[in-house]
């Protein structure tokens, strides 16, 4: 067979392009990371293809540089809470609906507030997209679990939705209640995300004795079937587990692999590197 010099350039530029994904895939020994403690030098997560940020302390250049080398950014934004470290707290802490156990420093926003959800969705979501992320990871979500009634499931409702007409994608932090009641009563799961963050399936944070244990297997049953519902509607799945016990480790990475789930395991709750 006669092979062309077009047909020849053309299946030169496929084998090409072939080597520099193949190349991509391999040279990143982490899936997957989780780093809102870190403010700087996205250059030390260059082993780990899925990197979460909050991405107000890095600059756009930092971010399309990183992306452009076969990363995915996403950026933390916060949309159920209001930290009080926030350059915008004074702005809103009208609407705060009260404290955040565990965390001193957050409050529980008030989501149905058309002030809060302009805010998020023409102000501050649009100044992350600007740096070049590759999607959300949504937070606190779980204030519809806090505070289950109309207003805040529609309010939450609108905000997921918001952020998620800009195209990019939206992995909701937890949120089984929500999208268990989105998806009864006001639409489909694909309205408002693309996929799902679940802290603690296998671990367990002992907020008392400042430890890490092992999740209760009723807990552990109960978040894997949350996950696999949405994982077969076709969401991609994410854990984020907390514990130093190589064993459980062990445990936890070998049903990510089975599940083809995404995964990282941290030994703080302040997620540094």
């Amino acid at each position: 067979m006669k092979i062309t010099t077009k047909l020849l350039i053309l299946l030169l530029c496929i084998l090409l392009v072939a080597t520099i994904f193949v190349a991509r895939r391999h040279k990143f020994s982490k899936d997957y990371g989780v780093y809102l403690g870190v403010t700087e030098n996205l250059e030390q997560f260059s082993d780990t293809q899925i990197v979460v940020v909050d991405a107000q302390y890095f600059s756009a250049d930092e971010i399309n540089s990183f992306v452009a080398d076969g990363h995915k950014v996403y950026s933390y934004i916060n949309v159920g809470s209001l930290e009080n470290f926030r350059d915008y707290y004074s702005r809103f802490d009208d609407l705060c609906l009260g404290d955040y156990e565990h965390w001193d420093e957050e409050k529980w926003m008030d989501v149905s507030s058309p002030k809060w959800q302009d805010f998020i969705l023409n102000e501050l979501a649009p100044s992350l997209i600007d740096k070049g992320i590759s999607g959300f990871f949504v937070d606190n979500s779980d204030v519809y679990y806090k505070y289950q009634n109309d207003d805040i499931l529609c309010g939450l409702a609108t905000i997921m939705k918001g952020l998620k007409s800009y195209n990019n994608e939206i992995i909701i932090n937890g949120g089984d209640v929500f999208m268990d009641a989105y998806t009864q009563k006001l639409g489909s799961w694909d309205d408002v995300i693309t996929g799902i963050n679940q802290e603690s399936v296998f671990s367990y944070i002992d907020w008392d004795n400042n430890s890490f244990e092992t999740a209760e297997k009723s807990d552990r049953e109960y978040f894997e079937n949350y996950l696999k519902k949405y994982s077969s509607l076709g969401a991609d799945i994410f854990l984020l587990e907390y514990t130093t016990d190589s064993k459980l480790i062990d445990e936890i990475t070998q049903y990510c692999k089975k599940q083809g789930y995404h995964f990282y395991i941290s030994d703080s709750v302040e997620l540094t590197y």
